[in-house]
């Protein structure tokens, strides 16, 4: 929706005219997560965040993903019950939680090629609202982008857990299931999730690589084939 994103770069302009300051907090010593889900990738992200080292953001920027500043004016301490998360796995958050937004800026600025840039400034807006010096992401698609991220930040750690390949495969496959099952009941949920570029499960899922043998994603093999792809792709060419 081109009003959407208008909106969306609108908010990120006002983020940079009041909020950012032309200096590097430090040397970029930042840690990315990436890699397919399913690996433990959240509970990576939650125990680092906790060691209260970094800055990442959280559902409390939610909707305004791009504006962590002018939200954090708007809300400056949000409060909310901790609840399940909708994959169903025992994992809770409430509105301080870390989380995956950091998608919402790519896909917003994915056909600008001064992305890395604006990226950089990105990065110390968040860093500014939270008063840390180092970042903190989780983005399962960034495993696209390493190449470009240790340019951006050469000193910057890059981290790519796995499983077991078949477990978790299945692991991918059920939660497809799932959020397809969920989706088909709220309509909501798939909206949440396209704003969001999470594409990873349900209705609106994107495979990581292209499809080579399996295209029934109702199937283990077609999740096996995409881990064995994707962290193929990764280790020949990192």
């Amino acid at each position: 929706d081109p009003d959407v994103f208008l909106i969306k770069k609108s908010l990120f302009e006002l983020e940079n005219l009041f909020f950012y300051e032309q200096k590097e907090p430090n040397e970029g010593n930042h840690v990315f997560i990436t890699g397919l889900p399913r690996s433990g990738t959240t509970i990576l992200l939650e125990n680092l965040y906790n060691t209260n080292e970094f800055a990442s953001l959280t559902y409390a920027e939610m909707p305004f993903i791009l504006s962590p500043n002018l939200i954090s004016k708007i809300n400056p301490n949000p409060k909310i019950k901790k609840i399940e998360r909708m994959h169903s796995d025992g994992i809770f958050y409430d509105l301080k939680s870390p989380e995956a937004f950091e998608e919402v800026f790519f896909l917003t600025y994915k056909n600008d090629d001064e992305w890395p840039i604006k990226f950089k400034k990105y990065i110390s807006l968040i860093l500014k609202k939270n008063n840390k010096h180092r970042y903190l992401s989780k983005n399962n698609y960034n495993f696209k982008r390493i190449q470009k991220l240790n340019q951006l930040y050469p000193n910057a750690k890059i981290i790519i857990p796995f499983r077991d390949p078949l477990n978790q495969s299945f692991s991918m496959l059920n939660q497809h299931l799932n959020f397809i099952k969920k989706q088909q009941k709220d309509k909501f949920i798939l909206n949440y999730m396209n704003y969001l570029g999470h594409f990873e499960f349900g209705l609106n899922h994107k495979s990581w690589m292209e499809k080579s043998t399996f295209t029934d994603l109702k199937n283990v093999n077609y999740w096996l084939e995409q881990w064995y792809l994707s962290y193929d792709f990764i280790m020949n060419y990192f």
